[in-house]
């Protein structure tokens, strides 16, 4: 198989003060995907504040994290760390006993004092054998951005995953039910699933439903921001579907198609299968082109999502882009996002956040796409803003949600409209 030939559309490379949340967010996600999951934070106070804010838990829920505190004698190395961990993660699975798998996720003071969490893992995992499946990633915020805390979480799956000759696709990242279910009928209409043998979502639900990998494995990406997994999984052996990212009608239509000719599935079973979902979302865009056309907009580096999303505001909203900021490019899983982007677009990998907001007072885009620590000044300054964040707690793949997506970027312009009348 030959290699793809990736675009050449010119780069522009930034380093210098960043603005971004840690990949401990991701657990607001990941564990409300994976319903026997367990995701042990080993950090600061700090770290639980953090995902106690962002998951907007009650005070009398029971989630599935929770964070293993550091204390001032622990970063100072006066107690043993370990012997600590295995008392709370003793306690814990006997108080739930419906933890089927349990994360050990490092945070910024985890890494600092170099406490090993892999090795905890491995002699946790022996000690609890049956009962539970101990595992290990990195949501540290010293050198990622917070989607990436999801990259290494489905990481640690799959080196966990057990092996198979089976024929199967797999889509990987994690995706609201309701989408996974739309994905999955569209899979079943179009004949891909039946010729695929197997179709399989990772994460999956539930920890006892974790596909198995090997040499007929294939696999297609729902996110963008999974660039260490890819490079798991085609080490395990799996074969990549290269593909644009399921946002919008063109990006969805070509990824069921990269599905379909990797099983080769006739183009007519894909036309057919999407046909009415393309007309809704067709139906559901309409409402919101007129708001967005001809808009220039903005995107700062936060969720890794900046360039498919802003493939489909150009393409399918008429949007005009006037820079697309990423924490990180990896062109090989961007590659056919890229080449759907005007040759003269403006992409910067990295970031120095006060050159950027100087270009941004500058250039004064219609709306900003960033994080929650710089949007609230930007609006001061009378600058439209919309939250990065929303765009990975809302549903927004596939035809279903196309309207959904074009209304997250309109409704913050028509706000202000209204304002203004």
């Amino acid at each position: 198989m030959n290699a793809p030939v990736l675009c050449d559309i010119p780069i522009t490379v930034e380093r210098g003060q960043r603005e971004v949340f840690c990949g401990l967010t991701g657990i607001v996600w990941l564990h409300r995907k994976m319903q026997d999951a367990f995701f042990l934070v080993v950090g600061s106070r700090t770290c639980a504040h953090l995902l106690q804010s962002a998951a907007g838990v009650m005070i009398f829920s029971e989630p599935r994290f929770a964070t293993a505190i550091m204390q001032e004698k622990d970063l100072a190395g006066l107690a043993d760390a370990n012997e600590e961990l295995d008392r709370i993660v003793h306690r814990l699975l006997q108080r739930r006993p419906d933890i089927k798998t349990l994360f050990l996720v490092g945070s910024c003071p985890s890494e600092v004092i170099k406490l090993d969490l892999a090795k905890a893992a491995e002699r946790l995992s022996a000690s609890h054998q049956g009962r539970v499946n101990v595992l290990n990633y990195s949501g540290s915020g010293i050198e990622t951005t917070f989607t990436e805390g999801e990259d290494t979480c489905l990481d640690a799956l799959v080196h966990a995953a057990p092996y198979t000759d089976q024929s199967q696709l797999i889509v990987v990242g994690t995706l609201p039910d309701v989408v996974e279910d739309q994905f999955a009928r569209l899979f079943e209409s179009s004949g891909i699933a039946e010729a695929a043998g197997k179709v399989a979502f990772f994460p999956p639900r539930r920890a006892e439903h974790i596909p198995a990998i090997g040499p007929n494995t294939k696999f297609i990406l729902a996110q963008p921001f999974l660039n260490i997994t890819r490079r798991t999984l085609i080490g395990r052996g799996a074969s990549h579907i290269p593909s644009l990212f399921p946002f919008g009608i063109n990006g969805t239509l070509a990824w069921m198609r990269a599905a379909a000719d990797a099983f080769d599935v006739a183009e007519a079973n894909i036309s057919k299968a999407c046909e009415a979902p393309i007309a809704r979302a067709e139906k559901a865009l309409a409402h919101y082109r007129e708001t967005l056309a001809g808009k220039r907009l903005w995107f700062m580096p936060d969720s890794q999502l900046e360039i498919p999303l802003a493939r489909f505001l150009q393409q399918e909203c008429s949007v005009d882009l006037q820079e697309i900021g990423v924490p990180y490019l990896d062109r090989q899983t961007m590659n056919s996002e890229l080449s759907c982007l005007p040759q003269n677009s403006s992409i910067v990998e990295g970031q120095d956040v006060d050159e950027q907001l100087d270009r941004i007072r500058k250039n004064q885009p219609d709306l900003v796409v960033c994080g929650l620590g710089l949007a609230n000044p930007l609006e001061a300054e009378g600058i439209i803003t919309k939250w990065s964040i929303e765009l990975v707690f809302t549903p927004i793949h596939g035809f279903d949600q196309a309207g959904d997506l074009a209304e997250l970027f309109a409704r913050p312009l028509q706000r202000k409209q209204r304002l203004r009348v």
